[in-house]
């Protein structure tokens, strides 16, 4: 698997309480609300949010997003308070990535006939909203 752009650190230990107050939980959810907007202000329709494959071990896709011309694009949203181990794009490693094609690969099989799709990421950063089309593949 590929991933432009990111480096492979990832933080060590326990995380860090979320910045700026609230559960970390809740300023996942709230990045994931900005990066939600974010598309679909650029045309993006939803399809389903925090798609999970059953078991243990499995994978969760944050956004399943349709484009206008049929492409299904399987979006992470990643935030970070700090820039500190390479931002939020440095947490989404080998492993992080493998999950996310495990569980997109869940999701297609659903389909009569699998569309086109794509991984995009949402980084949302110091109030910044960063989109990475095709940021990797699965193969």
């Amino acid at each position: 698997m590929k991933f432009l752009g990111f480096g492979r650190k990832q933080a060590v230990g326990a995380p860090a309480p979320a910045a700026g107050g609230g559960t970390t939980r809740a300023q996942g959810n709230a990045a994931e609300d900005r990066a939600l907007a974010h598309l679909q202000s650029a045309g993006l329709q939803l399809l389903t949010r925090n798609y999970r494959t059953p078991g243990r071990g499995g994978g969760e896709i944050d956004l399943v997003m349709c484009e206008r011309d049929g492409t299904t694009v399987f979006v992470e949203v990643r935030s970070r308070a700090s820039q500190a181990f390479g931002g939020a794009g440095g947490s989404i490693g080998t492993v992080k990535q493998r999950r996310i094609v495990l569980a997109a690969r869940h999701y297609l099989m659903r389909l009569a006939s699998p569309p086109p799709c794509r991984f995009d990421v949402v980084l949302v950063e110091e109030q910044q909203v960063q989109w990475l089309k095709a940021a990797f593949d699965a193969g």
